[in-house]
Formats: C-alpha cells, structure tokens, sequence
C-alpha cells in the first residue's frame, strides 16, 4: 500500500504562488488532479518515476511546474499566475508506471487525501 501525504495548500491572492507537495512511500509514476465545488475532477499534470516526462492541462500550461525529488519521493506542483479559476481541492495519485492514458483519474491506484488551493480576487 503507497501512502501519499499532500501539503502546502493554502490562500493566496490572484497572480501569487504556491507549491503543493505529495510525499510518496514508494517511487512511482505521479499525477495532480483538482476538484472545484460542484466540478468534476480534472487533471492538472502528471510525471514519470524517472522525472523525465512531465504531461500538462491546457488550462495550466506555463503557470504550473510539476517536478520531483527522487532522493525523497516526494513530487512538487509550483504554481504560478493563480486565478480564482485554479481554486479547487488539489490531489495528487499515484501508480507504479505512468500511465498511457495519464490524464484518467481511474488509470491511478492510489490517491492522497486532497489539500485545498483557493485563490482570492
């Protein structure tokens, strides 16, 4: 069973920054989705066990940075320029392998228990 424990949610203003952290048990292929109030979850970004292959929402492209540290397990979400639209409930999930379909919320066996992100305008 991985564990996954998010942090670094919070409030800030439109334009400011955060950076989520999800620290794993385990190395594995890793995912942030959010949740909005009375939205369906969506992708935000996803990355490979080695790092080398980060994959990107449309609508956080250029704003959002998903890295990670392999010495700790523990994958990074460096957002920038947050609007209110960014506001949501932040996930990070997570299985062995990457998967092809990496934007699918199903194709992850295991998910953290949410950090919420609100941006204030």
């Amino acid at each position: 069973q991985v564990q996954l424990v998010e942090s670094g949610g919070g409030l800030v203003q439109a334009g400011g920054s955060l950076r989520l952290s999800c620290a794993a048990s385990e190395k594995y292929g890793m995912a942030w989705f959010r949740q909005a109030p009375g939205k369906e979850r969506e992708f935000v970004a996803s990355i490979n066990r080695s790092g080398s292959t980060p994959y990107y929402a449309d609508s956080v492209k250029g704003r959002f940075t998903i890295s990670r540290d392999n010495t700790k397990n523990t994958v990074y979400l460096q957002m920038t320029s947050l609007k209110p639209g960014d506001t949501a409930v932040y996930y990070c999930a997570a299985r062995f392998i990457l998967p092809t379909n990496w934007a699918y919320g199903p194709s992850y066996d295991y998910w953290g228990q949410g950090t919420q992100v609100t941006v204030s305008s």
